[in-house]
This record gives C-alpha cells, sequence and structure tokens, in this order.
C-alpha cells in the first residue's frame, strides 16, 4: 500500500514529460552546479527551474521531488576519475591519482562537502552519492594496490593495503574542514609520500636536488 502522501512523491510514469537524454544532462549539470554554490538545503525546485529555464512542473512531473532529481543528477553524471591510471608502479599511480584529484578537487570535493549532511539522512541519496562519487574511486585504488600486490611491489598480507583508499579519501575529505582549503597535488603529493608509501615499505621517490648539498 503506498505511503501517505506518496502520490505527491511520484509521478507515473505516463503522465511524465518526455526530455531528451542530453535536456537531462543540462539539468543534472545546473543541479550539481547549485549545490556546489550554495548546498543542498538551499536547493530548490524554483531555483533549478530558473537556472535551466525549465517549468517547475516538468520538474516534477519528471523526477517527483528534489532529493529524486538530486540523485538521478548524481547517477547521470557518474563518472570514473582515476580508473584509467596505470602507470607500471604503485607510487607513480598514487602520484598520477593526486594530479587527477587536483584537477577535480574544485568540483567534486565540494559536491561532496554540499551533499554528506543531507545524505545521512536520506537513504537513496547515500546511496547515489556513494555510487557516483565514492566508490568508483575506491575501486580504481584498490585496484592500483592489488595490481602492485601481484608485481610483488608490496606484501599481500600488509595490513597497511587495506587502508589506501580510506588514506586518501579521507585527507581529501579532511583537509577543507582542517584547513579551509581543498586537497590540491602538492598536498596530496606530500601526503602520499610522508603517510601512505612509508606504511605499505615503499620508499617514496627523491625530489629533484634532494641529494645536493
Amino acid at each position: 500500500m503506498p505511503s501517505p502522501g506518496s502520490a505527491q512523491e511520484s509521478v507515473p510514469a505516463s503522465r511524465r514529460s518526455k526530455i531528451t537524454p542530453e535536456r537531462a544532462q543540462e539539468l543534472y549539470t545546473a543541479v550539481l552546479d547549485l549545490l556546489r554554490e550554495s548546498g543542498y538545503e538551499s536547493l530548490t525546485m524554483e531555483g533549478i527551474a530558473s537556472r535551466t529555464r525549465c517549468g517547475k512542473s516538468t520538474l516534477y512531473r519528471q523526477w517527483g521531488s528534489k532529493p529524486e532529481l538530486v540523485v538521478a543528477a548524481l547517477h547521470g553524471t557518474r563518472r570514473t576519475l582515476l580508473s584509467d591510471i596505470d602507470t607500471g608502479s604503485l607510487s607513480g599511480d598514487l602520484h598520477e591519482a593526486a594530479r587527477a584529484v587536483d584537477a577535480a578537487s574544485g568540483a567534486d570535493t565540494a559536491l561532496m562537502h554540499a551533499l554528506s549532511h543531507a545524505a545521512l539522512q536520506n537513504p537513496d541519496l547515500l546511496c547515489a552519492l556513494r555510487s557516483a562519487l565514492i566508490a568508483p574511486s575506491i575501486a580504481a585504488i584498490d585496484a592500483m594496490v592489488e595490481r602492485a600486490v601481484r608485481r610483488g611491489e608490496i606484501d599481500a598480507d600488509n595490513p597497511a593495503a587495506d587502508y589506501v583508499a580510506a588514506q586518501i579519501l579521507g585527507i581529501m575529505r579532511a583537509r577543507p574542514l582542517l584547513e579551509g582549503r581543498y586537497t590540491d597535488e602538492a598536498f596530496l603529493t606530500r601526503f602520499i609520500e610522508c603517510a601512505v608509501l612509508p606504511a605499505l615499505g615503499l620508499t617514496p621517490p627523491a625530489s629533484p636536488g634532494s641529494g645536493a648539498r
């Protein structure tokens, strides 16, 4: 039996407006931009309609509610930031990841902060946030570590191997709270070389000119 108010929250597919995939992507991009700018609580269907020049009634007919539209936007714009990285060494992979994170930190980290509180109170939103932003990055970093184990770079039973993704994604989340700045390439590179690689038994690459006195 439908829950009270469900008729207002969802709309039968037959009543939904036909929106092209291209138009849907425009709407999803606008939703995420507004989230980064003002946060989840300030996001409104009226604001989305104004930004996209789309009728508010169309948004409601298509997605039913703000949470459903945000979930659709996260799924519809999902991308794999780190999945193509494979330099042949774990150190090289993680340094390349630092560069990729730097390029995307203003967008992805801002979005993560905008949605974190609301996601903890909305299971569907939390699931979408995890699948769109968190799970692909975890999978990519875990794949880097697994390749390193197969190559013999690190021991398979090294306990630190299980926490590489948590370390890197955790510091990305923590730095804005601790220092008021997003994690850039220089900061993440130092973190990798001072905390991640030593825990794995790997020697960080020497900095240019480090041997000169």
